[in-house]
């Protein structure tokens, strides 16, 4: 009796073996998906301007001339600290040969949360909040909803690369690179 009851626990734990698998593959692929880095796109300059929490604009036409690297995050999510992290330790390393700015995706009610997150992370470059239609997904730069996310442009002001996902120090480096030349 005791055979028939370990046959169908083996048989119960195989199909849960299986189910998880099964979830842990199409996860894997789920998050391949988010995270995929998008080919350089060479269309036109894009045009966009963030409401910035200080007198640094935070728009296209203020970026212009070198390459720019563009942050978006939230103040609740840990990546974003992390992503956060990173990036002001690229923009100390880079110093004038390329523009920083985070952009927060947060409520303007969230102004004065997000100025406590830019003292506390050490954040020196310009900081924004996301309008609307970024938050969205919608904006004029593209897809950039999910946190942490990175768009990356050229000295003309088109958008050369775009990640969702963390993005760690030497990779921030290395995508920058090229566009220094």
């Amino acid at each position: 009796m005791t055979v028939p009851r370990l046959e169908r626990a083996a048989v119960r734990a195989g199909a849960a073996l299986a189910a998880a698998l099964l979830v842990a593959c199409g996860g894997a692929a789920k998050q391949e998906a988010l995270v995929g880095v998008s080919a350089p796109d060479t269309n036109a300059p894009v045009s966009f301007a963030f409401d910035s929490l200080d007198a640094r604009p935070v728009s296209s036409a203020a970026m212009q001339g070198k390459p720019a690297v563009l942050v978006f995050v939230t103040t609740w999510d840990t990546l974003s600290q992390a992503q956060v992290a990173y990036a002001v330790a690229v923009a100390g390393d880079e110093g004038p040969r390329a523009g920083f700015a985070l952009v927060a995706l947060q409520d303007p009610s969230a102004r004065e949360l997000v100025e406590i997150y830019r003292d506390t992370m050490k954040v020196t470059f310009p900081v924004a909040l996301g309008d609307p239609a970024t938050i969205a997904g919608g904006g004029a730069l593209g897809d950039v909803h999910e946190v942490p996310s990175i768009v990356m442009l050229d000295a003309a002001g088109r958008v050369a690369w775009r990640h969702a996902g963390l993005v760690k120090p030497d990779e921030l480096r290395a995508r920058l690179k090229p566009l220094r030349r």
